[in-house]
């Protein structure tokens, strides 16, 4: 069982120890070898996302507390030096604990995306706009916020227990469905939920005879033939799963909030929040917890 925050790491250092000689091999660097091994910076990185720990400063100063777990602990810019470095071998963490997760097999999934602003609104026209810019942030709205942004939209294809299987980071003002059909052309067999921003029949026939992919979405309330109300209600039951997700994922890992200052170093961040997502759904499913959703009660313990 997990009771204190001191097993809550072990477990983490656990299982990124496992995965890490499958990545081991593509993280070589010239010099030394650090103090702080690479499997003990990515379990300081997961557990900082899943405590909240989101800010470097703050992560950095919450781990002094506890050099008894990790004794040799990099200075800051080391630290976010290292973790974009180690950008991929996080995302390749995340995707081997999927492999061992039997929930992540289930076909039923949904598609939706979250935006990832990457500075607030009114600082856009200050000189960091063309620096973001450059790396495709752009204006977009935001139909579930009513509001533009500046920045991305992140899509995410979840399964109806809750588990991301994949993720694409777009410009905020891509339409969804070309962004939707990029992340479903990687997936084949699959029974997919969409809302009503990727209702297209010529796309829903062609994944579904290239990639046997079923896209579903409810047609508008304009359009015919009708839904019945029982199915309408059904589909949107089934679709509060993703919600629940991107709640978790704005509530508690704060995907939402930009503390990057480079398109590096958001890439990491991002990495590092949806491998603590599945890191704590591994977590939960180790210990016998049917279910998944919510992932707070077990995957947040307070340090002593």
């Amino acid at each position: 069982m997990i009771r204190t925050f001191d097993d809550f790491c072990l477990w983490t250092y656990v299982l990124v120890d496992e995965v890490w000689p499958q990545i081991a091999p593509h993280c070589r660097r010239p010099g030394p070898t650090p103090a702080c091994s690479d499997p003990e910076l990515v379990t300081m990185a997961l557990v900082g996302e899943c405590q909240g720990w989101d800010e470097e400063t703050v992560l950095v100063s919450q781990w002094a507390h506890h050099r008894d777990l990790f004794p040799h602990q990099p200075e800051r810019s080391r630290f976010n030096r290292r973790r974009r470095q180690l950008a991929g071998a996080i995302n390749q963490v995340r995707r081997l604990l999927l492999a061992t997760l039997d929930l992540a097999a289930d076909r039923h999934c949904v598609l939706d995306s979250l935006p990832v602003p990457v500075m607030g609104f009114h600082l856009v026209p200050n000189g960091a706009r063309s620096y973001w810019a450059s790396y495709e942030a752009r204006f977009g709205w935001v139909p579930s916020k009513k509001q533009t942004i500046f920045g991305y939209k992140l899509y995410l294809l979840t399964t109806l227990h809750g588990v991301i299987l994949d993720f694409v980071l777009a410009p905020a003002n891509v339409p969804e469905l070309t962004v939707g059909v990029e992340v479903l052309d990687a997936h084949t067999d699959l029974d997919v939920l969409g809302d009503k921003a990727f209702i297209s029949a010529p796309v829903a026939a062609a994944l579904r005879a290239t990639n046997r992919i079923r896209l579903l979405t409810l047609p508008r309330r304009n359009m015919r033939p009708g839904v019945p109300t029982p199915v309408r209600r059904t589909f949107n039951g089934a679709r509060q799963i993703i919600e629940t997700v991107t709640s978790q994922l704005a509530e508690q890992f704060h995907i939402e909030v930009n503390h990057a200052q480079s398109f590096g170093g958001l890439c990491a961040r991002l990495y590092t929040k949806l491998t603590a997502h599945t890191l704590c759904l591994c977590l939960n499913r180790a210990l016998g917890h049917s279910d998944i959703l919510p992932i707070k009660a077990l995957a947040f313990p307070h340090p002593n």
